[in-house]
């Protein structure tokens, strides 16, 4: 039986002061993620819009909603007038499609870039080149109902942690460049989400500030919809 209480014990007593938890309870029920909200925990992670819209419906409205994985612009619609912070902004046309659904909901989205800073071509993002190239376009600043609050990246899923660390680094260092370029005068641009279950000590040390973890709390998934 896990005991979701005291995994979120466990996890929080190892994140320093301004590293926040995302609990990802994706493809886990609402019952799960009522045990973790009873323990305090109020920031959760949710990777498929409908998945996300019924439990937003099923559980208590001071939940803040994360939508960590990768979202379609036809489904947008369904978490605009609520999700807390958009973590996976992964081009243009979707920013601008968040920003289309936040002015029908009379409300401004936070939002991440994605950048893909893996070995993998499964993961999605923004390369850095590509990130700063729309940045510099300044096509974002037409965007009244969307702010955008730093860069997440997925590490390579590797057991070589050197690789790990190498991949969090340069994010972390491409934050910095696009903050000081970009959002001197921005303090809200100040979240760096990086770091799952299996890497988070890692994205921590490279100074992740947001960090997304779910299996170390609700165990292994489900991979079948609530």
């Amino acid at each position: 039986m896990i005991d979701i209480a005291s995994n979120l014990t466990q996890v929080r007593a190892e994140l320093p002061a301004g590293v926040r938890l995302v609990a990802v309870s994706k493809y886990h029920p609402a019952e799960a993620i009522l045990e973790a909200y009873r323990a305090g925990q109020r920031v959760f992670g949710e990777s498929k819009a409908q998945e996300l819209q019924a439990k937003h419906d099923a559980l208590p409205k001071d939940i803040e909603w994360h939508f960590i994985g990768h979202l379609q612009t036809n489904k947008v619609k369904y978490i605009a007038p609520y999700v807390a912070l958009i973590h996976s902004i992964d081009s243009p046309h979707l920013l601008a499609e968040v920003d289309r659904q936040a002015a029908k909901a009379g409300r401004t989205v936070d939002c991440l870039l994605q950048v893909h800073i893996a070995r993998e071509e499964t993961k999605f993002g923004f390369t850095p080149d590509e990130c700063r190239q729309y940045l510099a376009s300044g096509q974002w600043q037409r965007l009244a109902h969307v702010r955008l609050c730093g860069l997440m990246g997925m590490a390579t899923n590797t057991d070589d942690m050197r690789q790990v660390r190498q991949e969090f680094q340069a994010l972390a260092t491409l934050f910095g460049e696009v903050r000081s370029e970009w959002f001197a005068q921005s303090p809200w641009f100040k979240e760096l989400s990086m770091g799952m279950s299996h890497d988070y000590h890692e994205a921590i040390a490279a100074g992740s500030t947001l960090v997304r973890i779910g299996s170390h709390i609700f165990g292994e998934r489900n991979y079948i919809n609530p």
